[in-house]
């Protein structure tokens, strides 16, 4: 099975692991829709990715802006939802509330309005594929709004299986990858980062994003599973 003229929306698909997908998705023969917040970034996507790309200014906490969003596109095969550039890390003592809420904004609720606004344009036999991280499972100190989320995440991806049923809905849950969600630490804290965190996991290294981005691609070729949340991560959840 492969993605030959499929055609995939990917809503965060300017940059991280959504571009990733979207770059692989299009290797394979798929149509390609790439959806940000950002215009810099989806004329950047655009250049990069294959003649024929579409690209949508959205805003995705607007429920208005995501309703017309799928309206204009029709129908198509495969959502994915990676949106979310940033993480709400710090002493939970010191937790903005507020920041809290705008990271759940666009994580999760952006996330439930694009199911309830794509489902309807998704073919027989597609799928819905969000984004988690092992944090769900294994929170550090300082990850109680990040760590919360992403449990959100799988619960959310668990109940759209039953409610949106044929529509395969599944999750990807990523250790630590070299995206740009790490760009706000200053770089030599970011190599850092990476380096510590590698050294500890079973293959000896973070990840790429374009190795994350293959495990989408399977959830979409994959017609036999669905509610389940798929952990790529090194090892990391176990040491």
């Amino acid at each position: 099975m492969n993605l030959k003229e499929k055609r995939v929306v990917v809503l965060g698909g300017t940059s991280g692991l959504g571009f990733a997908t979207a770059k692989a998705a299009a290797r394979e023969g798929a149509s390609v829709v790439v959806v940000s917040a950002k215009p810099e970034r989806v004329a950047k996507a655009l250049a990069a990715l294959p003649a024929g790309t579409e690209g949508h200014v959205v805003d995705l906490t607007d429920e208005g802006q995501i309703a017309a969003l799928f309206k204009k596109i029709g129908a198509f095969d495969h959502l994915v939802y990676t949106a979310g550039d940033w993480l709400l890390l710090g002493d939970f003592s010191a937790l903005d509330i507020d920041a809290a809420r705008r990271s759940f904004d666009v994580r999760y609720w952006g996330a439930v309005m694009a199911a309830k606004y794509g489902a309807p344009q998704i073919r027989q036999g597609g799928s819905i594929v969000l984004t988690t991280g092992i944090a769900s499972a294994r929170p550090f100190k300082g990850w109680v709004a990040p760590a919360s989320l992403l449990g959100a995440m799988e619960a959310l991806t668990r109940a759209l299986a039953v409610e949106l049923a044929p529509i395969r809905v599944n999750i990807v849950s990523p250790g630590v990858v070299k995206t740009e969600m790490w760009d706000a630490l200053p770089e030599a804290d970011r190599e850092g980062l990476y380096r510590d965190v590698g050294a500890k996991l079973l293959v000896g290294r973070v990840g790429e994003a374009d190795e994350v981005a293959e495990t989408y691609l399977y959830l979409m070729r994959q017609t036999f599973s669905t509610g389940q949340v798929v952990t790529v991560d090194g090892g990391g959840v176990l040491v």
